[in-house]
Parts: structure tokens; C-alpha cells; sequence
């Protein structure tokens, strides 16, 4: 497993941010014939709301980005992106736990939109999202909050290593 920590974003990071995010949904842009160069990063730029994301690193170097917007009935994730080179270690999935715990600490529904055909759709069902509503571009998916056990541990994890990896 690779080392990553997160960090607060900032509005210096917008660029890369809806660089990485054109590379990474290229292939799924195009394969359902919506890429446009432009609007894909127009859409991030529109959309970026450095209070809510978090850059993830790797060796103190930019890998990815991750947001978590507070809604009235629940957070949705969005802005999930990791650098190709580095998708396949498990970074993903260990930031999607380490998210996912705080969100089952705090008693949080989150909810997500995927494209169609997207490999990342499958990180999200092991995880425990499963299908709200889909159509022929996106897949709406949500997680309801594990229940915490005897001792107020989200599926037996303790808190404090969750609140330590998202700092």
C-alpha cells in the first residue's frame, strides 16, 4: 500500500484539479460521446469549492482530489480523481474508507454520481453504495451510514484513525 495523506485545497489548486480531471474521465467522456475539452474543465472550474475538497498526496506530491459537499439529507462526493499512474494501488479505496468512516462516525448518508460503464462504479458498490436512479449518462448511487456497535464504532473502527487520515 502507498503512503497518502490529504490536505485542505486551495484556490491555487483549481488548475491541476480540472487538468487531472479532463485526463481522467476522458476515456468515459468519450465512450458515451460527451468529451469536450473545454467544458470539462469549465464544469470543475464552475463547480470548485476549495472548502470541500481535500487534495490527496503522495510523497508531499499532488495524486488526486476528493470532495465531500454537505447537502440537507446528505454529503455527496464528488470531484474524485487520482492520477492513472497511481490508480490500481488501493489509494482509492483507502481514501473512499477512510471518508466513508467519518461519514458512518458522523451518522451521514452520501450520495454520488458516476458515468455509465465507469470502472469506478465497482470501487463504489464494494464500498456499500448501491444504485438510487441511473440513465443513459449517470448513475446515481448512495451509502447509507454503517450503524456504530456497542462501543460507538462505525462497523467496529476505531474513530481516531479515520480523523487522523483526513487531516
Amino acid at each position: 500500500m502507498v503512503d497518502w495523506s490529504l490536505r485542505p485545497a486551495s484556490g491555487a489548486d483549481v488548475e491541476v484539479i480540472a487538468e487531472l480531471r479532463a485526463v481522467v474521465l476522458r476515456a468515459d467522456l468519450e465512450r458515451l460521446g460527451r468529451y469536450d475539452e473545454q467544458r470539462v474543465r469549465q464544469r470543475l472550474r464552475d463547480a470548485f469549492a476549495p472548502e470541500h475538497t481535500r487534495v490527496i498526496e503522495v510523497g508531499r506530491a499532488f495524486a488526486g482530489c476528493v470532495a465531500v459537499r454537505p447537502d440537507a439529507d446528505a454529503a455527496w462526493l464528488e470531484h474524485f480523481y487520482l492520477a492513472p499512474h497511481l490508480q490500481g494501488a488501493g489509494i482509492g479505496a483507502s481514501v473512499l474508507d477512510a471518508l466513508l468512516r467519518q461519514g458512518d462516525r458522523d451518522g451521514t448518508r452520501i450520495r454520488l454520481n458516476v458515468l455509465q460503464g465507469s470502472r469506478a462504479r465497482r470501487l463504489y458498490e464494494r464500498h456499500g453504495f448501491v444504485v438510487e436512479r441511473e440513465d443513459p449518462v449517470d448513475v446515481l448511487m448512495v451509502r447509507q451510514p454503517a450503524r456504530p456497535d456497542a462501543d460507538g464504532h462505525a462497523d467496529g473502527v476505531q474513530a481516531g484513525a479515520t480523523r487522523k487520515a483526513l487531516r
